[in-house]
């Protein structure tokens, strides 16, 4: 019954009319407590996955093969978890603004060495990244350092 009357009103023809991306955002019509569950659940299985990948770098032998399956599949988790708060396409185009350009360029480092250090930057620089989608939260962040340090 409703397909006839949203044929009947054009509703259908409107429909046919909007792009791919103008669907996908109608279909996430999650509430904002919806959202900030989603991304907690993605962010602490993200962080969890990569600090056992960090743990998993010391095991002889297949310990790089682990490092390498948990922490990428961590980084992938954290980094779709930030998709819940502004939904994939903004979040694509605002990747790189100038507030953030700096925290998606270190997300794009690796090596071995270096990997524990790029390890804790990456994840500093990631917390940062998803604070920057939560209105007001990076500004006390540094007010609250800005108090500690006096």
């Amino acid at each position: 019954m409703d397909k006839l009357k949203s044929v009947l009103s054009g509703e259908e023809a409107r429909r046919e009319d909007r792009t791919v991306i103008e669907t996908v955002n109608e279909a996430s019509s999650l509430s904002w407590a919806t959202r900030v569950r989603g991304f907690i659940a993605c962010f602490v299985i993200g962080g969890s996955c990569t600090i056992l990948g960090v743990c998993m770098l010391f095991i002889p032998r297949i310990g790089l093969t682990l490092f390498i399956v948990f922490y990428t599949f961590g980084n992938i988790c954290a980094l779709c978890s930030t998709m819940f708060l502004m939904g994939p396409v903004k979040q694509l185009k605002r990747m790189c603004d100038k507030t953030r350009a700096l925290a998606t360029t270190i997300m794009i480092w690796k090596n071995f060495g270096l990997a524990l250090f790029f390890v804790i930057l990456q994840i500093l620089s990631f917390s940062w990244y998803s604070l920057s989608y939560i209105p007001f939260v990076r500004e006390a962040i540094l007010r609250l350092v800005a108090v500690c340090l006096k």
